[in-house]
């Protein structure tokens, strides 16, 4: 028995390991296999494994310190800056976003190409070599973009020639002069400068002089409109550490006028026009007169307020403020001018009471007719026309700034001069309603308006 049964597992072990030596079948999964490349097909080169080691072993990066300028001891290392300007803002400081592209020759980077062709490199490569240490004069705020990674590129050429590149945005300090806003022109200048080394050790050079800068043609500013730039350099001179080489970039700005004309030069021009209305009005109609006068002299005040609440606060006076103040003048002058109306009307008819009151009978004279305008007596037409009784004249308060003519008329030359009376009396009533402060008011005021514009728009357009 127990034969048997060491027979029957050496038999099923035998047949185990049959079948483990046959090939099995592969379950299908519905994918096809792709087919072997043939040897006709040859695999694109891999430019990294022809080098030999790292590119920082091919640029000898290790062989060299860094931290000391090209051909330290000797002549002043030479740098040339490009500059390539993407945005623009442009309040009382200005915000640029540009591509700052340096260029210099560092023989220790010199490399053997059999191509003669550049190396790439990005950020990484940067913080083992020497490059400028440019920074921006008078910024107060500047940064390095590193969205998805940091924007630097850095490209050695197989001579030691090197380009480093890097997209910044910089917020500078621009000394805007507002006496002549918004008919100004403004002009701003971005400054670079060695930080550690003075002239004696890195000289900075703009690469192709004005033709450095080079700007986007989708650039556009809301305010300005860019005239031109120019580039310049100069030494600037520290007590402490020595003269420094500084490159500058200068662009003129010319401000756009079309916004200002629209929401502060037209308004105000139609509050001036509109309180000559006031002259036209009769001069009893003392609430629509003084309501014209003070709804214009508010609004005035209100364009004020709002353009110099959008202003920065200088102590010097500009251009718009001449304007508004101007208008604003013109516009109390046209209430001021009311006021002296009124005073001066009320002034004559208190004299013409009193006239009345101390000459009683002359209007009663036999053979004499009355004419009664206004409450005033013409005394001529009293000693011309015929006599009226007197028993007819109004008293105070039943002519009260009306108009009454008592004629007496008899005969047909009588009728005849009545006829032609009343044709003339609306003209006649009118001079008579009407100040002689406000005829002339309707000339002066229109001409000097016109005469200030003229003197203004000519000075500082």
């Amino acid at each position: 028995m127990p034969y048997f049964t060491r027979l029957i597992l050496f038999l099923f072990c035998l047949m185990v390991l049959v079948e483990s030596r046959k090939p099995k079948r592969k379950r299908w999964t519905g994918q096809v296999e792709m087919p072997k490349p043939s040897h006709l097909y040859k695999k694109n080169l891999d430019v990294t494994k022809i080098q030999k080691g790292k590119p920082q072993q091919l640029l000898r990066v290790d062989e060299h310190d860094f931290s000391m300028r090209p051909a330290f001891g000797g002549w002043p290392q030479g740098c040339d800056v490009h500059f390539c300007l993407v945005s623009s803002r442009l309040p009382q400081d200005f915000t640029m976003t540009l591509y700052l592209r340096h260029y210099w020759k560092d023989e220790r980077l010199a490399f053997s190409s059999a191509s003669n062709k550049s190396m790439t490199f990005d950020g990484r490569l940067v913080k083992k070599i020497w490059v400028p240490d440019v920074f921006f004069v008078h910024s107060k705020r500047s940064f390095t973009h590193d969205t998805t990674t940091d924007n630097i590129m850095l490209r050695v050429f197989p001579d030691g020639h090197v380009l480093y590149s890097m997209r910044i945005t910089v917020t500078a300090m621009c000394n805007m002069d507002f006496s002549h806003f918004p008919l100004d022109s403004q002009t701003c200048s971005l400054e670079l400068e060695s930080y550690a080394y003075t002239d004696e050790d890195l000289m900075l050079y703009w690469k192709n002089g004005d033709e450095s800068l080079k700007t986007d043609e989708k650039i556009s500013l809301s305010q300005f409109l860019i005239q031109k730039f120019h580039t310049t350099s100069r030494l600037a001179f520290y007590s402490s550490t020595g003269w420094y080489n500084r490159l500058y970039i200068n662009f003129t700005l010319r401000r756009h006028i079309f916004f200002f004309l629209l929401q502060t030069y037209f308004p105000a021009t139609l509050m001036v026009m509109l309180s000559w209305v006031s002259f036209w009005i009769d001069r009893r109609a003392v609430p629509a007169r003084v309501s014209l006068g003070i709804t214009t002299v508010l609004t005035m005040t209100t364009i004020i307020t709002g353009v110099n609440a959008s202003m920065p606060r200088v102590s010097y006076v500009k251009a718009v403020d001449i304007y508004l103040w101007v208008s604003f003048v013109f516009v109390f002058l046209s209430v001021l001018e009311y006021a002296a109306v009124n005073y001066l009307t009320t002034v004559q008819e208190r004299k013409e009471r009193k006239l009345r009151e101390k000459f009683p009978c002359m209007c009663g004279m036999l053979h004499s007719k009355t004419m009664m305008l206004d409450g005033s007596y013409s005394e001529s037409e009293a000693n011309s026309l015929a006599g009226y009784p007197r028993s007819h004249i109004l008293t105070e308060e039943e002519r009260q700034d009306k108009i009454v003519v008592h004629l007496g008329l008899s005969g047909e030359a009588n009728a005849a001069r009545k006829k032609g009376l009343l044709k003339g009396q609306t003209g006649f009533r009118i001079f008579q309603n009407t100040h002689a402060i406000d005829k002339y008011s309707r000339l002066i005021f229109p001409a000097s308006y016109i005469f200030f514009n003229l003197i203004y728009w000519s000075v500082f357009s």
